[in-house]
C-alpha cells in the first residue's frame, strides 16, 4: 500500500528522535489511555429491568459524558466506512445488485432512528446479558444509521461518475478488481467521501440524544453521554445545565475538527484527479506534525511490506480473467432475478399490509397518508430554500482554498452542533412569539438536514480540476455562463447526492422536529414525524409499522420519480 503520510519535500532529520516524535508518541499514549478508561464504562453490569446508569446534571461530569459520546461516534463512523465501501461498491459494480441495493438503501434511509431502536434495542440487550455493552451497541447502531446511508450514497455516486477514459485505461492495463478498487475507485471518491463523512459525523450528533436517552416500547433507558445529559436537563428545565452542555459539545466539535478532520482533509487533497495541483492545498498542523515525525518511516518499514503482501494475495484472487458473456443466458438470468425480487417484495408488502390493516383499519391508513403529504411539503420546501442558500456558498468554499481554511471549522461546527440541543430554546421562542409549530418545525428540520447539500456542493466544487477553473478565468467566462458551462456540470452529481441525503435527513429529523418539549410543555405539528414519535413512545407496533412503512413509501417514490432520474441525467449529461 502507498505511503499515505510521506510526501515530496519531507525533510530528512539528522537526529533519530525529535520534538515531533515525542509529541506524536505522547499523543498516541494519551489517546489510548483515554479510550481504555472511557471504554471500561461500557462493561459495567446492567439489567433490562433497570433504566441504566444514574445520570448526574453536575457540569463537572460533562467531560466524561462527552468522552463517552465521542467514543460512540467514532465507533459508529468506523462501521459506517466499512459498510460504505462494501455496499457502495456492490451497488455500483453489479447491475443486478444495484436494482436491489439502491431501493433498499432508499428504504433504510427513510426509516427513522427511533424505528431502528424500536426493533434492535431488545435484541442487542439480549446479546450481552447482564452487561451494559448491549445497550451501548444499540446506541452505536442508532448512530450508525444516521451516518452510513449518506456515505454509501456518496460512494456509489462517485463510482458511477468516474471518467470514462479512466475506466478504459484500467481495462487496457488489465487491472484486477482489487487494483481497480485501491488505485482508481477509492482515490477517485476520496475527496467527496471525506466531506460526506464529516457531514455524516455531524449528523450523528443530531441524533445523539435519541440514541443515549432511549424511550421505546414503554421503556426508558439512559446511557452516560452528553445527549442524555441534555435530555435530562430539558426534563428538569435546567437552563444552566443546557448552556454547559452546549459549551461542552462546542469544545468537542472544535477539538475533533482540529485533531481529526483537518488532517484528513489535508491528506485527501493528494487524490485530486488532475495533472496540476491545487493552487493552495489545505493545510493542517497535525498533518504536518505527523509527516515530520517517525510515523512515515514506520509506515514505510512496517506497514508497506505487509500491505504489499496483502495486495499480492488479493491481486491473485481478483486477477482479470478472459470470459465470454452469453447474451441469452444473461438476459434469462436477469428475468429470473427480477421475478424473484418482485415476488419477495410483494410477499413482504402483503404481510405488512395485512398486519397493519387488521390492527388499525383502512381509515387510519388513509389518515397517515395525509400526514405523510404534510411532512413531504415541508421537506420539499426545505430542499428548495437550502439549495438556493447553500449551493453558492459551497461553490465559493470549494473554489477558494483560503476561504475553505477559514470557513471549514465554522461549517464543520454548524453542521456538527446538534441543533436539537437548541430545540428547548426554540420551543420557548415559539411559545413566547406564538409561532405555529407547523411552520416552526421546518426551521428545526433544516438545522439538521441542510448541511448535506452544503457539504456535497463543497466536495463537488473541489473535485473540478484546477486547469478547468483557470481556463474559464483566462477566457473571462463569468456569471451565469460560468455556472452553466463549468459549475453546474461539475457539481450536479454531488448536488443530487446531497439532495437525496438531505431529503432522507429531513424525513428523519421530522421525528424530533415535529414534537418538541420544554419540561411539561409539548408542541406537536401535524405530520408523519409526530405520528411515528408518539407510536414509538407508546410501543404501538401496528402504528410504528404503519408510520415507518408510509414514510418509506414516500421516500422511495420520490427517489424513484425524481432523484434517480436526476442521477441518470448527471451520468449521461455531465460525466467528465
Amino acid at each position: 500500500m502507498r505511503n499515505l503520510l510521506a510526501a515530496p519535500g519531507t525533510v530528512r532529520r539528522s537526529s533519530p528522535l525529535g520534538l515531533a516524535d515525542l509529541a506524536v508518541v505522547l499523543g498516541a499514549l494519551v489517546a489510548l489511555a483515554l479510550i481504555a478508561k472511557v471504554g471500561a464504562g461500557t462493561l459495567v453490569s446492567f439489567q433490562p429491568s433497570s433504566t441504566g446508569p444514574h445520570l448526574d446534571l453536575d457540569p463537572r461530569n460533562l467531560p466524561y459524558y462527552a468522552a463517552r459520546s465521542t467514543l460512540r461516534m467514532f465507533v459508529a463512523l468506523s462501521w459506517s466506512i466499512v459498510f460504505t465501501l462494501a455496499y457502495g461498491y456492490a451497488a455500483a459494480r453489479s447491475a443486478r445488485l444495484e436494482r436491489l441495493l439502491i431501493p433498499l438503501l432508499d428504504i433504510l434511509q427513510s426509516v427513522p432512528v427511533l424505528g431502528f431502536l424500536s426493533i434492535t434495542v431488545t435484541g442487542f440487550i439480549a446479546l450481552f446479558p447482564g452487561s451494559l455493552l448491549g445497550l451501548e451497541m444499540a446506541s452505536i447502531f442508532a448512530i450508525f444509521t444516521s451516518q452510513a446511508w449518506n456515505m454509501a450514497f456518496a460512494f456509489y455516486q462517485s463510482l458511477r461518475s468516474i471518467p470514462k477514459e479512466l475506466e478504459e485505461a484500467a481495462a487496457l492495463y488489465r487491472l484486477s478488481a482489487w487494483q481497480r478498487f485501491t488505485q482508481l475507485e477509492v482515490p477517485a471518491a476520496m475527496i467527496g467521501q471525506v466531506w460526506n463523512a464529516m457531514m455524516s459525523f455531524g449528523g450523528g450528533w443530531f441524533f445523539l440524544a435519541a440514541s443515549e436517552a432511549i424511550s421505546v416500547l414503554n421503556k426508558n433507558y439512559t446511557l452516560p453521554g452528553v445527549g442524555s445529559y441534555v435530555a435530562a436537563a430539558i426534563a428538569a428545565k435546567n437552563v444552566p445545565a443546557l448552556i454547559w452542555a452546549a459549551i461542552t459539545i462546542a469544545v468537542v466539535i472544535l477539538l475533533v475538527d482540529q485533531l481529526f478532520w483537518r488532517p484528513v482533509v489535508a491528506w485527501s487533497d493528494k487524490f485530486r484527479m488532475e495533472q496540476s495541483a491545487a493552487a493552495e492545498p489545505p493545510r493542517s498542523w497535525v498533518y504536518d506534525l505527523l509527516r515530520s515525525s517517525i510515523v512515515p518511516g514506520l509506515i514505510e518499514r512496517v506497514w508497506r511490506p505487509l500491505g504489499d503482501a496483502v495486495n499480492a494475495f488479493l491481486y491473485k484472487l481478483t486477477a482479470p480473467k478472459p470470459t465470454r458473456r452469453d447474451a441469452t443466458s444473461t438476459a434469462a438470468g436477469d428475468r429470473i432475478y427480477n421475478a424473484i425480487v418482485i415476488v419477495v417484495t410483494i410477499a413482504l408488502v402483503g404481510v405488512a399490509a395485512q398486519f397493519v390493516v387488521r390492527s388499525v383499519g383502512v381509515v387510519e391508513v388513509l389518515k397517515v397518508v395525509g400526514l405523510g403529504f404534510a411532512t413531504l411539503g415541508r421537506v420539499m420546501l426545505l430542499l428548495v430554500v437550502a439549495t438556493l442558500v447553500w449551493t453558492p456558498v459551497g461553490v465559493a468554499i470549494g473554489f477558494n482554498p483560503k476561504l475553505a481554511r477559514a470557513l471549514q471549522p465554522v461549517v464543520q461546527f454548524l453542521a456538527s452542533f446538534p441543533s436539537n440541543f437548541i430545540f428547548p430554546f426554540a420551543t420557548l421562542a415559539f411559545i413566547t412569539f406564538h409561532v405555529p409549530i407547523n411552520w416552526g418545525c421546518i426551521v428545526l428540520m433544516a438545522l439538521g438536514a441542510q448541511w448535506y447539500i452544503l457539504f456535497n456542493t463543497i466536495a463537488g466544487a473541489q473535485s473540478i480540476p484546477t486547469e478547468l477553473r483557470e481556463m474559464t478565468a483566462d477566457l473571462d467566462v463569468k456569471g451565469w455562463l460560468r455556472w452553466r458551462r463549468l459549475i453546474i456540470p461539475g457539481i450536479f452529481a454531488s448536488w443530487v447526492t446531497g439532495a437525496i441525503t438531505a431529503s432522507g435527513g429531513a424525513w428523519n429529523a421530522s421525528i424530533v422536529s415535529e414534537v418538541v418539549t420544554w419540561g411539561s410543555t409539548t408542541l406537536t405539528a401535524t405530520g408523519l414525524g409526530t405520528y411515528i414519535a408518539n407510536a414509538t413512545v407508546k410501543g404501538d407496533w401496528a402504528r410504528i409499522t404503519l408510520g415507518i412503512s408510509i414514510m418509506s413509501l414516500f421516500v422511495v417514490t420520490v427517489n424513484r420519480v425524481l432523484w434517480r432520474r436526476l442521477y441518470r441525467y448527471a451520468e449521461d449529461r455531465f460525466a467528465r
